[in-house]
Order: structure tokens, then C-alpha cells, then sequence
């Protein structure tokens, strides 16, 4: 939250959680990673990622298991992690420091620095995330997540909601929405050769 203060502009907060992320992995997995694993084998590589992310992860979300993802076509068996109560969420108790500083940038980390890519819808009323290992984020899912209505709870009083109302370069249609587009004509999806290191790709809510 202390990142969201001293910065307004949500895009930077993004980033930057989305370095710390990377400055979490040594450098070497992360080159390799998406051509070695990810592209050729993206079952395993999401389960591998579901796992990995219990075991690195709960220190910091909370209580967490490896779960299904019944919408993929595979039928996304152990590609799933429920997080049951979101340390996260239940710290900043704002809608949009979960979606700046912890959705989006980790959807972002996945797809650009790991080449997989990963949706994660949380629940505000339960505390609860469910990530989605090999699923790319919907129009619906991610609007939803935008339109959430700030948190009676939320120590800004609603402050940050401004940060969910960028439009795109054409004053119409919204960034995020142009972006989710771009990224779902892409021929593949997932595994294609323009997963890179610092590309830029799902940045769902840009100004």
C-alpha cells in the first residue's frame, strides 16, 4: 500500500510490483523458463507453477491449495490455487491496491517473464483468490474486476477509485479493453515467440 501512496499513477505501481517479482527468481529461470518449459510443455508448466506457488507463496497470501480449473479445455487438473483468506487483501482492505499491486502485476509477471499466462479473480466479500494457471484473462473477467465497488472497509474512502477510470489513447474505448484484445488475436495465446522479458502484454488497466 505504502507503493500506491507515494505513487499515482497506477501503471508505475504495476511495474514495480511486477519487478519485485522478478527480482525474487535468479536471472537464469527466468530466460529459460518460457522456451525450456512453458512453451513446450504448458500442462506441466502450469501445474508445476500451481504447485510452486503453495509452496513459496503461503508465507505471504495465507492458507492456500492446489485445486482444479474446470473451464480449461484440458480440464486444468492441479492448474488452480485458491488462496483461502488473502493476507493481502485483508491488509490493505482496498479494491484497487489488490488489482494494481498484486493482480495485474502477477498476471503480467507470469505472461512476460515466464511465458505463462495466469488469471486471478478474487473475492472481496470471502477474501478468497483463485488463480487459473494457463488461462488467459476475459473481457468479462477483467472488467469485472475493474467495476468492483470500492470496500465500505477501505482506509482510503475510496481515494484510489479514480485510478480504475483511464480511458485509451483514443478517448473512447478503455486501455485495459484494447490490450485484452491485442493479447487474445495473438495466434497461439500462450505460447508464442513474442514472450519476452519486459515486453509489455496484458497491462489490463493502463492509462
Amino acid at each position: 500500500s505504502s507503493m500506491n501512496r507515494q505513487y499515482n499513477n497506477r501503471t508505475e505501481v504495476q511495474e514495480m510490483a511486477r519487478e519485485v517479482l522478478v527480482s525474487l527468481f535468479p536471472s537464469f529461470i527466468l530466460d529459460r523458463y518460457p522456451s525450456w518449459f512453458a512453451r513446450p510443455f504448458p500442462n506441466f508448466s502450469a501445474r508445476m507453477c500451481a504447485w510452486a506457488t503453495v509452496v513459496g507463496g503461503t508465507w505471504l497470501m495465507g492458507e492456500c491449495a492446489v485445486n482444479d480449473v474446470p473451464e480449461l479445455e484440458n480440464g486444468g487438473k492441479h492448474q488452480g490455487v485458491l488462496v483461502k483468506r488473502c493476507r493481502f487483501l485483508e491488509e490493505s482492505q482496498c479494491a484497487s491496491i489488490c488489482v494494481n499491486s498484486c493482480k495485474l502485476p502477477t498476471q503480467n509477471f507470469f505472461r512476460q517473464n515466464m511465458g505463462l499466462a495466469l488469471t486471478m479473480t478474487p473475492d472481496y466479500e470471502t477474501g478468497e483468490c483463485q488463480f487459473a494457471y494457463g488461462k488467459l484473462p476475459t473481457e468479462e473477467e477483467e472488467r469485472e474486476a475493474r467495476e468492483v465497488p470500492c470496500l465500505m472497509r477501505c482506509p482510503s474512502g475510496g481515494g484510489m477509485r479514480s485510478w480504475h477510470d483511464g480511458k485509451g489513447a483514443s478517448g473512447g474505448k478503455e486501455q485495459w479493453l484494447e490490450d485484452l484484445e491485442a493479447l487474445a488475436r495473438s495466434s497461439d495465446g500462450v505460447n508464442n515467440e513474442d514472450v519476452k522479458r519486459g515486453s509489455s502484454t496484458c497491462m489490463l488497466m493502463d492509462d
